[in-house]
């Protein structure tokens, strides 16, 4: 691989969001590494990459164990882009409903992935005094929706991205987040086809009369890690059709 390229790693680049970001980020000629707990889909994402002309690798790993973590960074090397997509949400909802296992693991990837990540970066970061994180979090964080133990993780990272933009804007390095609304993938699509009753909640609240696509996710990214973005630092950007600037949001039912 050309040394004159950045290098990015993404985590969740298996599918939906996360796989859009790496095809987008390599378009724009970044040589990329996905760090997914998808073997098989990661090794897709990256042999889609590489058949159409770019430079991607798969690495399998989970993102909330330190080890599979440095494993990712040690076959990236020097990381310019760092984007925390990784999460994980099922089986949660309502608190009272919620087993601590499930608790446990939306944590651990949701947030504890974003700081082992992000520490992992930043070394190499602060040592070339350059490079760009962006965390994925979610409306969720912005708003009372659903999911308690994702809200939480999603809010945490929030207040992550302020306090690392604190710490390291003096290395040159830019840490923001952007929060999407309602994402159509190919999972996520089937989960609303699933409950429809809060598909038709949610889609009213859109001012736009539509929900996101994985492209408007990228398209940010795509953004906010060029230098167009440079005086952007510390920052939450909503990509949500205008779904935070709704005064009130629909008291969802229990999934259960």
């Amino acid at each position: 691989m050309s040394d004159e390229k950045r290098t990015a790693l993404v985590t969740g680049g298996a599918a939906g969001i996360g796989q859009e970001i790496v095809r987008q980020l390599a378009r724009e000629s970044l040589r990329v590494v996905t760090l997914d707990w998808s073997g098989a889909g990661n090794r897709e994402t990256a042999n889609e990459i590489c058949a159409a002309g770019g430079e991607c690798i798969a690495v399998q790993g989970d993102v909330s164990v330190a080890a599979d973590v440095t494993r990712a960074f040690e076959i990236a090397g020097d990381v310019d882009v760092l984007v925390n997509n990784a999460a994980y949400s099922q089986g949660d909802g309502f608190l009272l409903d919620m087993p601590e296992e499930v608790l446990d693991r939306t944590l651990a990837v949701c947030l504890k992935g974003v700081l082992l990540c992000s520490q992992a970066a930043l070394r190499s970061m602060t040592r070339n005094r350059r490079g760009c994180i962006l965390n994925i979090s979610s409306v969720n964080a912005m708003a009372g929706i659903h999911l308690a133990a994702y809200t939480a993780a999603k809010g945490g990272i929030l207040s992550l991205t302020r306090v690392l933009a604190a710490q390291y804007g003096s290395y040159g390095i830019r840490i923001n987040t952007i929060s999407p609304g309602t994402i159509l993938s190919e999972s996520s699509r089937v989960h609303y086809e699933r409950h429809p009753d809060i598909n038709a909640d949610l889609l009213a609240l859109y001012p736009n009369g539509r929900f996101g696509s994985t492209q408007d996710i990228a398209a940010a990214v795509s953004f906010l890690i060029s230098d167009q973005a440079f005086f952007i630092n510390g920052a939450n950007i909503p990509v949500d059709g205008g779904l935070t600037a709704v005064r009130q949001l629909p008291s969802l039912r229990s999934q259960s």
